[in-house]
């Protein structure tokens, strides 16, 4: 039997028969296990045909015959799926201090997922290095072998060029795209996504956004990014940079953002925000439980301001408050502009559920047109801090199969 690697990743893999038998496993990823004659229905193809494609499927390892189907009478049909032991594949989490890395099987299970890996990110050759070392690190403690594993994908903040595999925030000073870098590095084919956009497709999958056409995933983390899907589709804009939501002129401030402008409303709105104002507050005399932090001059993370409003620490509250109203009235534009199903709001700070959710309502419900916002779900992430773990794995998966 061949194997699905030899399939997957050749390099001349553009022939109708190639194209049809990866439509055939595209069904069988969305709409589970299926007849014959289901697969006929859906890819408008005759029986003959389809018969020979999940029979050269099956020898490639892909798909299974999992016995006959159940019927009131007459011949029982066979039913096919997908052999989850055919390939696996890698989600890589780049975040400010931290990894995150899972493997998903070929159907779609997570089968390990390890998170909290201390890293520091920076745009330097040793943190390069270091990000390479963790992953082989986790590589060799996978219960399936390297050469199981199909492909990687790894989520990067800031701006992200994922067709031409470019990273221009982090990791930009090579001429060579990072993916290609990766791919020497890890002996993997490698896929680089925006971490919002990776959050986004797997809470469109797997999470809140499940079956939804038209969505917005705000990534609210020490810094603002919006994941935008239009008909059920990713949006990436010309260059692949669409959603750098932090990055609008908001407000009449003299707070320089880390673009290197001001006003933006990551500046008001966000997870540096947050931290910003939490420490004005104090100097002026405000008393929180993350005072003693603040005078060791200990680094504070964005869990210790979450961690803060668990305890129900009043001035984290009432900074929270502020920054969720602000976001709120961020996002009430985008629902006149974009006029989504659903708006999801995801990221680390989403995790304080309604101190963030609520305020971010009332202000929609002040700035939103009416019959926009009348249609749109305003629901926190379920898949939480897994989502971009769960995006990169999925994200990974249909890029090598060729769905996006």
């Amino acid at each position: 039997m061949s194997t699905t690697r030899d399939f997957l990743t050749s390099s001349d893999n553009n022939t109708r028969g190639e194209s049809l038998k990866k439509k055939i496993i595209h069904y069988l990823i969305s709409d589970g296990d299926s007849t014959i004659a289901e697969l006929c229905k859906k890819m408008n193809l005759s029986i003959p045909t389809v018969t020979k494609l999940v029979g050269e499927s099956q020898n490639e390892g892909y798909i299974l015959d999992l016995g006959k189907q159940e019927t009131n009478g007459g011949r029982k049909p066979s039913v096919y799926g997908l052999n989850p032991s055919s390939g696996y594949f890698m989600g890589i989490d780049v975040s400010r201090n931290q990894l995150k890395m899972a493997v998903m099987d070929f159907k779609g299970e997570v089968i390990r997922v390890e998170e909290n890996i201390p890293y520091e990110l920076k745009n330097t050759q040793a943190a390069l290095n270091s990000l390479c070392e963790r992953v082989e690190e986790f590589i060799h403690s996978l219960p399936v072998t390297r050469d199981k594993i199909l492909c990687a994908g790894v989520n990067i903040p800031g701006r992200v060029n994922s067709f031409t595999g470019y990273s221009y925030s982090f990791f930009s000073f090579e001429e060579k795209p990072l993916s290609e870098i990766l791919k020497e590095r890890l002996r993997l084919k490698v896929f680089i996504e925006n971490d919002t956009r990776a959050m986004t497709y797997g809470e469109c999958l797997r999470g809140a956004a499940k079956e939804k056409k038209d969505v917005l995933f705000v990534n609210v983390a020490w810094g603002l990014g919006v994941g935008i899907v239009i008909d059920g589709k990713l949006y990436y804009g010309k260059s692949g940079f669409a959603g750098e939501f932090g990055h609008f002129s908001f407000f009449n401030n003299e707070v320089l953002c880390r673009c290197g402008k001001k006003g933006c409303l990551e500046t008001e709105a966000s997870g540096s925000a947050f931290y910003r104002i939490l420490l004005e507050r104090y100097k002026e005399g405000s008393n929180t439980i993350l005072a003693g932090k603040i005078n060791a001059q200990k680094g504070i993370e964005l869990s210790d301001l979450i961690e803060a409003i668990h305890k129900e620490d009043m001035l984290s509250i009432e900074i929270l408050e502020k920054i969720g109203f602000n976001l709120g009235r961020g996002i009430a534009g985008l629902i006149n502009l974009f006029n989504p199903e659903m708006v999801v709001l995801g990221g680390p700070l989403s995790e304080t559920g309604e101190y963030l959710s609520l305020p971010v309502k009332s202000a929609i419900k002040k700035y939103s047109l009416n019959l926009a916002s009348g249609d749109t779900d305003i629901e926190v992430s379920a898949l939480g801090e897994r989502a971009g773990i769960v995006g990169a794995c999925l994200l990974s998966r249909s890029k090598l199969l060729g769905l996006i």
